[in-house]
């Protein structure tokens, strides 16, 4: 049984890793971690839920979380997970990130962390949308930019970062199919009068509002065609059901930093 730590226990990806875990039969729950002053601190993991005791108690004590682990999963911010990935990697356990809105400088951070420890990171977990990524790089390696390419991405009003963790791995898919780097065709803001679109920019559009779980659309626009590629999410359970099959897969890997398309094979 893999020995997995939850990080933001309260929040509604926690809670739900918690009860997937739970049901696993391949591993357990051995520590849910918070931030210190949370109300949830220092009490029973069952109790803060609603339910019974159940003899795990919620802690801010990160180095005893990861003492009593294999895998650490953690959906929380950019510096959390920045910070987190060192720490793990010093532990020897493995980190599985599904928090998404980092910046270079971090992303830049959690693979110098990746040389010594053991890293899963993906802006989704779901098989779905991995494979969604997969068919993005090829399609887009085809038809090169005589079709422009737009993403489009919905998600509920509280999310924080745009464009999602999704719509920029479909990005990264997009530009390597390719050849070019995302950086270089991304178009993000698009207002007022802005001029023809570039041939071969890669447009990005963020809806933010009522109870969206996560829909993208990746359209490959040319003269007389439209090709759509399309995931929608209707169930949160899904990422938590990827990260846990990756924290199981991770514990057996080597050094490195690892995608969701490597724990899927593809």
């Amino acid at each position: 049984m893999v020995r997995i730590a939850v990080m933001g226990a309260s929040g509604r990806m926690g809670q739900m890793l918690v009860r997937l875990v739970d049901d696993s039969d391949l591993a357990t729950l051995s520590a849910v971690v918070e931030r210190a002053g949370h109300d949830w601190v220092g009490r029973d993991l069952g109790v803060a839920t609603g339910g019974s005791a159940r003899g795990l108690i919620v802690t801010d004590d990160l180095g005893e979380a990861l003492e009593q682990s294999d895998v650490v999963i953690d959906f929380t911010a950019p510096a959390v997970s920045v910070a987190l990935a060192h720490k793990a990697a010093a532990a020897g356990v493995a980190h599985v990130i599904g928090t998404t809105g980092f910046s270079a400088e971090d992303l830049s951070a959690i693979a110098q962390a990746g040389k010594t420890g053991r890293i899963v990171r993906a802006g989704n977990m779901s098989l779905g949308v991995n494979l969604l990524v997969k068919l993005t790089r090829q399609v887009a390696e085809a038809l090169g930019t005589d079709y422009d390419i737009e993403i489009v991405e919905a998600h509920h009003r509280h999310k924080v970062d745009a464009p999602s963790g999704t719509a920029l791995m479909l990005g990264e898919a997009a530009a390597d199919g390719r050849s070019v780097a995302l950086g270089d065709v991304a178009d993000r803001a698009r207002d007022g009068i802005t001029g023809a679109r570039a041939v071969g920019d890669i447009g990005f559009h963020a809806i933010r509002g009522g109870d969206y779980i996560g829909e993208h659309d990746v359209i490959f626009a040319g003269e007389g065609e439209r090709i759509v590629l399309r995931h929608v999410a209707s169930d949160r359970a899904l990422f938590a059901r990827g990260a846990i099959r990756a924290a199981i897969w991770a514990e057996g890997q080597g050094p490195g930093e690892y995608s969701m398309l490597d724990v899927l094979g593809l």
